[in-house]
């Protein structure tokens, strides 16, 4: 893993429409928004999670809560434990460390 990734999701229960939230962490700074959306968005978002083995976990409140922040920008401080608890999750998975080294960029 190249950096720490993880999906949430859930279902939103005002209109049943699926919400999901994507992840990165790249060992500097806070943890970012990499992709977000409801219904079909949040379909392919979860889809493309699956066709590259990033781990997914539902977490309705975190995952509705994560949905305001803007793509690109990292999470705010008062989320740090909930979502050091994702990618502690998304690592124990992938059996993969996050101490370990980045690879070089090519």
């Amino acid at each position: 893993m190249n950096g720490g990734h993880g999906t949430t999701s859930s279902k939103d229960k005002e209109d049943r429409r699926l919400l999901a939230v994507a992840l990165r962490y790249s060992g500097q700074g806070a943890p970012q928004v990499t992709a977000k959306g409801y219904g079909v968005i949040g379909e392919r978002v979860l889809a493309l999670a699956q066709e590259h083995a990033v781990p997914i976990r539902q977490d309705p409140e975190l995952c509705g809560v994560l949905a305001h922040v803007p793509l690109g920008e990292e999470i705010p401080e008062d989320l740090y434990v909930a979502v050091a608890e994702v990618l502690a999750f998304a690592y124990r998975l992938s059996g993969e460390s996050p101490l370990a080294p980045e690879a070089p960029p090519e």
